[in-house]
Parts: C-alpha cells; structure tokens; sequence
C-alpha cells in the first residue's frame, strides 16, 4: 500500500518513524456530468476571474479571503515555518479507555507501519503497551495543511489510528429530538425486545452494498445492449399515516422468524418442549403400526427394545431363581424340622419303657428263703 504521509511517533522520549497509509476505500461508483443532447462530456475549467484565462494546475496556490473580498496569499513555505510540533509528528499526549471515545468524533482511519528496521522494536513496544493497558492513545497530528486530533488502537498486529474531529465540531442536538412527552408502554418494550433478540448479531463480513451490485449490473447491462428498465413500483408516502405500534412490533417479529425459517407456531412448539417433563414411552401394542422414521433412529430404538427385552428376561430369570432358591430352602428346613420331631419321639418312647420296667422290679414279691 502506497503511504501518504512519512514522520514519526512521539511516545515520551521514544521516537518511532512510521508512514501513513489509508485503511479505508471507497467503493462507490462515480458519474460524470455528460450534454444530453449529444453526450459530451461536461468540464469544470478553472479559469482567472481578472484575466479570463485558464490556469493550469502548477499555476494555482492558495490564498485566504478577508470578509471585504480582499485575498492574502500563503504559501507552503509559509505553513512548513509555522512553530508547530506536529507537522511531522504524531504526539501522543494520553491513554485512555476506548470507551471514553465518543463514535460522533470518528472521522478517517489510517495504519501506521513501522518506516524501517530501526523502528520495529519501539513499535512493537508501543503496539503491545496498548494491548496490554487495554487502552487507547490519543495524539495530535499535522495532515493537509491543519493539525488534527487522533485516537491509536491495536487491529490484529498493526497500529491503526484514528483521525477524531476535534470537540468543538460536534454539533449540540438541538430541536432534534421529537417534541413533548412521549409515553413507552411495557408490552411494547417487551416486543421490541423479542424483534431485537429474533435479528440477532450478524457477521459484519457478510454485508455488501446491494444497491452498488444493482448498479454495476444495470451499467454491465446496458454495455451489452441488453438492458430493460423494471417497472416503476409505486410508493406510498408514510409521512402523516399513523400506525399501530404493537401489529406493527408483532408483524416485525413474525416476518424476521419468517427470513429464518421460523414460523410463530414452531416457535412456541419449541418453546413448549423445551419447558416441557420427559415421560416414559409405552409400550406399543402388536396392532399399532409404527411411524416412519430415520435409519438410525430406528436402529436405536431396536436396540433400546432389545436391551429392554434382554433386561426384562434378565428380571424374570432373577426372579425365577429367588423363588427357587427359597422353596429349597423351605424344604430343607421341614426336613430338618422332621427329623428333630422324630428323634424327640424316639427318646420318649425310650424313656417311657425304661420307666415301665423299673416299676414292675418294685412291684414283684421277694422269694423267702427256706428253713
């Protein structure tokens, strides 16, 4: 990019030499003033108002008229001699919040790259000084022929400035507002909030200049032999109509959800199932026919089937199981239970004949012995 302007940057005692090189273009397209009757093209020639002759480019200075008419002539000469400190200087004089920068004083944008091998490291110093105070400098700076206000940020890895108009060219908004007391009803607040958040953010890259393609289309058109005019579209005036705030709120809604590929009703539909409580699929009966679905959805559900059916089977043989683990139990405890019974029957029986003996001993009659 070719540079427009050579000098340096004044950072305290650090000196940085720079070159000025526009960060902006204009894209708009230009028209020159043609005879209707034949074409031809129509000149501004500038001519001496005492002589009446025309003067070429090299022959013209600049001169500042007195209010009775009288012109006293200056010279670049004159303002290379001014006392000024930033004729070929950008001076900062402080750092500052962006925010504190009011967008009315942007004017100009320009990049400041580094003029030379010797100004790559206080550049670098002074870019990552900005970065690092999260802060913009401001500067004073001499540009055709006047001394300008400035405000230097970072953009990527490269200093970019600003120019700012200086604040007594920022006009008070006087009678610009509109007159009386205007009442905001809170619903209409809440619709113009819905319409903000429905618009969104947008990539600032994926704007064009519609109305600049229209017409480059028409002048390409029109080289071809091939243009045709549209039919001219009527419109209706919309000074004095007055309107309904609220339809109109609700319709900018709707036609921004609509530019989306949103209607009002899948809107609120989602809304709804966002809000909504998961509950459990039934199980589908065998005449139940079951909807079409994806692939892969499908092949989901069979497993989440097959896994439930695989759980199910898993429960039951589970159960199966405990069932028979505790009838055996069961069993096992009345077999026991029997035998015990039995073997106290037994030593009953046992002690009982034991008794019935002793008892008949006593009651037989002793022999006596013989003489």
């Amino acid at each position: 990019m070719r540079s427009i302007w050579n000098g340096a940057i004044s950072f305290g005692l650090v000196s940085i030499p720079i070159k000025l090189v526009n960060a902006t273009e204009s894209h708009s397209i230009s028209f020159r003033q043609i005879h209707l009757s034949d074409g031809g093209r129509i000149r501004y020639r500038k001519v001496c108002e005492l002589d009446g002759e025309e003067v070429a480019t090299a022959e013209i200075g600049k001169g500042y008229e007195e209010a009775d008419g009288s012109i006293i002539p200056i010279t670049d000469e004159d303002l290379a001699q001014l006392p000024i400190a930033t004729a070929k200087t950008i001076e900062i004089v402080s750092f500052v919040p962006a925010d504190e920068i009011d967008p009315l004083q942007m004017d100009a944008a320009y990049y400041l790259a580094a003029n030379g091998p010797t100004a790559a490291k206080p550049y670098t110093l002074l870019r990552e000084a900005l970065k690092r105070s999260r802060k913009v400098a401001i500067a004073k700076y001499a540009l055709r022929g006047r001394e300008r206000l400035g405000m230097l940020r970072v953009v990527d890895d490269v200093i970019a400035m600003h120019g700012l108009l200086w604040p007594d060219e920022i006009r008070v908004p006087e009678g610009v507002a509109p007159e009386g007391k205007v009442s905001v009803r809170e619903a209409e607040l809440d619709l113009a909030d819905a319409l903000m958040a429905t618009l969104g953010e947008v990539e600032m890259d994926s704007l064009t200049d519609e109305y600049r393609e229209a017409v480059e289309a028409m002048i390409s058109a029109k080289s071809e032999g091939a243009f045709e005019p549209a039919a001219e579209a009527e419109v209706e005036p919309a000074g004095g109509k007055v309107i309904d705030l609220m339809a109109a709120l609700e319709k900018s809604v709707n036609a921004a959800k609509a530019s989306r590929g949103e209607t009002t009703a899948e809107a609120a539909t989602a809304g709804a199932a966002e809000e909504a409580e998961v509950t459990p699929i039934r199980r589908r009966t065998a005449a139940a026919a079951p909807k079409a679905v994806g692939g892969k959805k499908s092949t989901a559900s069979t497993k989440k089937t097959a896994g439930g059916t695989k759980k199910t089977a898993s429960a039951k043989s589970t159960a199966t199981k405990s069932v028979s683990a505790r009838s055996t139990a069961a069993k096992s405890t009345a077999t026991k239970s029997t035998a015990t019974k039995s073997t106290a029957k037994s030593t009953s029986k046992a002690a009982s004949a034991k008794k019935t003996a002793a008892t008949a001993k006593k009651a037989a009659p002793r022999k006596r012995a013989s003489a």
